[in-house]
């Protein structure tokens, strides 16, 4: 695969994807997550924070790697410590760092983040703008795009321009060359200026979706406060006649999946909680890499069944941990939670 050039001071980052018949391309912000180093406090309150590498399409691309699958990553960070930082790290985790671009005069986006006592989590954004925000169309590796077996997104690109209208382009290359398109809108409310906005822009792309990836929560907040557990809610509101997979996760308790022909749920696995932070991005991860293998599985009940289970678990070993991409789990760790919690 040809290197190309990234813009900044940057040179000789990229890495070879590898199968790129199994590629996952994903798309978005990458960031720095600076986290509580004790637990259940209020980000006021923390007496520290633990600097870690963030941004849910990046995990989500380092997952699939972590699981060893072939992955790719393109977004935009800052020229600066930190987003040299980030490239470095999706190298060292064996993700494709290609599509990269560097901004000379934006930041790259921090994040703080904290699970407070009473359960919620707690966000502190400083992106005015960050270099995520700033990508432009032109400055797309549309190569990378197209070589995609699923090209996977979020919501937050959509936010603002450029990188609105470079998200938008990015999918139709990806549709064009026959690539599954994921979608985990991702929901961060104090990203946007209003929940009205949030829910039309996040909606304004479901129906391009071939899978899709929604929490309780974000069910609630996009019919308008439904009951995200009734089966009616999500069919006829959510569920979409081009859609092959829906899955509503369900953190500690599993997840439930819709497709055209079938629908259920599959448990989660049992583990201590330390920290949630990139909990759902741990179970996409795991999730796309069984279908980057295996497209199959969209129509073979058994198999998603199968598919979903691993990807619980993922999201399970994620939440053992502090921080995201630090706690993103390998194959072999995924299967020995699994043959533990079987025999338990």
């Amino acid at each position: 695969m040809g290197q190309n050039a990234i813009s900044g001071n940057l040179k000789n980052l990229t890495i070879d994807t590898g199968d790129s018949e199994t590629l996952v391309v994903c798309f978005g912000e990458m960031l720095i997550d600076f986290v509580p180093t004790v637990g259940g406090v209020s980000l006021a309150e923390a007496p520290a924070f633990k600097k870690a590498p963030g941004g849910a399409p990046a995990n989500v691309a380092v997952g699939v790697s972590r699981l060893g699958g072939s992955s790719a990553f393109i977004g935009k960070v800052g020229d600066d410590e930190f987003g040299r930082m980030l490239a470095d790290i999706l190298r060292l985790n064996n993700v494709d760092n290609s599509g990269m671009r560097f901004d000379h005069n934006a930041r790259t986006a921090l994040a703080f983040v904290t699970l407070r006592a009473d359960g919620e989590r707690e966000f502190l954004f400083f992106r005015h703008p960050s270099a995520d925000m700033l990508l432009l169309e032109s400055e797309l590796d549309k190569n990378l795009i197209q070589k995609a077996k699923i090209f996977h997104y979020g919501s937050i690109s959509l936010i603002e321009e450029p990188c609105r209208s470079t998200q938008l382009a990015a999918m139709k290359i990806a549709k064009a060359s026959g690539s599954l398109l994921s979608y985990d809108p991702n929901l961060r409310l104090p990203l946007w200026s209003s929940e009205e906005a949030a829910r039309k822009e996040i909606m304004s792309i479901w129906n391009l979706a071939d899978v899709i990836k929604v929490s309780e929560d974000e069910i609630t907040f996009l019919t308008g406060g439904d009951d995200p557990y009734d089966d009616d809610v999500v069919l006829q509101k959510l569920f979409h006649p081009k859609l092959k997979l829906l899955v509503v996760s369900e953190g500690p308790n599993g997840c439930r999946y819709y497709t055209q022909e079938f629908k259920g749920r599959v448990g989660g696995v049992k583990v201590k909680a330390v920290d949630t932070t990139g909990a759902g991005d741990a179970f996409v991860s795991g999730l796309l890499n069984s279908l980057a293998s295996d497209l199959t599985l969209l129509t073979d009940e058994k198999k998603l069944r199968e598919a979903l289970l691993f990807a619980n678990a993922c999201g399970a070993i994620t939440v053992t941990e502090r921080g995201a991409i630090p706690a993103m789990p390998t194959m072999n760790a995924v299967q020995d939670l699994l043959s533990s919690s079987a025999r338990s």
